[in-house]
């Protein structure tokens, strides 16, 4: 007697038969879904544009979850369900639609990135269009799958009645809450807010060349809340994003891959410095790394023992010019030692007062 109440006047052929139902409105949804995609593959495959295709791949997922419940949605008004299966049911349809909703949405974002990127190659020599659009993109797709997961979950939460009158009640009391919570989530406030500026100022992008905390690497991750650099021995170095902001650092393909290398030699006075440039522009024009743009050397320095000579060459990439510059110091070396030994740093010194030699009888 106890459950024939609770299942209300229909009793148990009301029950069985709202759950046909259902399953019925389930099925109908997963065949609707199974002819649609159907169709929708062989219209994107015979389309020429990228959207479709992305489009279509990214909204199967939610398409298989949300067709369903848009079934169950037009046969609820002919449900006859005891009360308490009543209130479980609708929170746990609330709950599923607002997770598909959140998953469609999603998809679309990842889809729109997918549109967007495919344009810009970062393979390419040339790619500093292509990381700074790579970067920005990332960053704001990040910042927008934040912002639709808390709504999302807010959602959820709200569908429940104990959970909505607490909301009320915190809504009720704001102020205090929002200086609350502005306190709390201060630093976590400014590091979504410093991810955004890095998106939109963009002091660094995706495989950047940096130097930060006395290491050379590369970008490899940008977050909303820290930067993965990959060092060149291929350790990485993880930094908060507002470290980019707050500290200074060196940027090497800021503006262009372009970058000059230096190559310091030390001689003697009596070095001829015209053969020595010469050679160097001989090895440089022999040399893979070199990018035919600068060639130079100069006298930079002159201290009472030695002569300061720089090699000044020019490469595409910091990664080339590194290879030129070991390349060109081991080369001019060996053109010193080979032609001009005697022109290597030497030290003089005069002694005084010494007794001439005196040659043997």
């Amino acid at each position: 007697m106890a459950v024939q109440s609770a299942l209300g006047g229909g009793g148990w052929g009301a029950l069985l038969e709202s759950f046909g139902l259902i399953f019925a409105a389930v099925a109908a949804g997963w065949v609707l879904y199974y002819f649609l995609f159907r169709v929708l593959g062989r219209f994107a495959a015979r389309s020429d544009t990228a959207l479709d295709n992305t489009l279509v791949r990214r909204w199967q997922g939610p398409a298989r979850l949300l067709l369903p419940l848009l079934g169950i949605l037009l046969v609820a008004p002919a449900l006859r369900l005891p009360p308490g299966f009543l209130g479980i049911f609708r929170n746990l349809f609330s709950i599923a639609l607002i997770g598909g909703i959140a998953w469609l949405l999603a998809g679309t974002v990842f889809a729109l990135r997918d549109l967007v990127l495919i344009r810009f190659d970062m393979k390419v020599r040339d790619n500093l269009k292509a990381r700074a659009v790579h970067t920005q993109v990332n960053v704001l797709v990040k910042v927008a799958l934040v912002v639709i997961f808390i709504v999302a979950g807010a959602s959820m939460l709200m569908t429940f009645e104990k959970v909505r009158q607490v909301g009320f009640s915190i809504l009720a009391s704001a102020g205090i809450a929002g200086i609350i919570v502005g306190f709390a989530a201060q630093r976590s406030i400014a590091t979504l807010l410093a991810g955004i500026q890095i998106a939109a100022t963009q002091p660094i992008r995706l495989d950047d060349v940096v130097i930060v905390e006395g290491e050379w690497g590369r970008i490899e991750e940008i977050t909303l809340t820290y930067v993965v650099v990959r060092v060149w021995d291929l350790r990485r170095l993880v930094l908060p994003i507002t470290y980019f902001l707050e500290k200074p650092f060196q940027n090497w393909t800021r503006v262009s891959a372009d970058i000059l290398g230096t190559v310091f030699l030390y001689t003697d006075y009596t070095v001829p410095v015209d053969a020595v440039r010469e050679e160097l522009r001989r090895i440089v024009e022999e040399s893979d790394a070199w990018d035919g743009k600068v060639c130079g050397l100069q006298v930079t320095n002159a201290s009472e023992r030695s002569m300061e000579l720089r090699c000044l060459v020019s490469a595409v990439d910091a990664s080339l010019a590194w290879d030129l510059r070991c390349e060109v110091r081991e080369k001019m070396l060996a053109f010193l030692q080979r032609e001009y030994p005697e022109s290597l740093p030497r030290v003089r010194a005069e002694l005084a007062g010494a007794e001439p030699m005196q040659s043997p009888a």
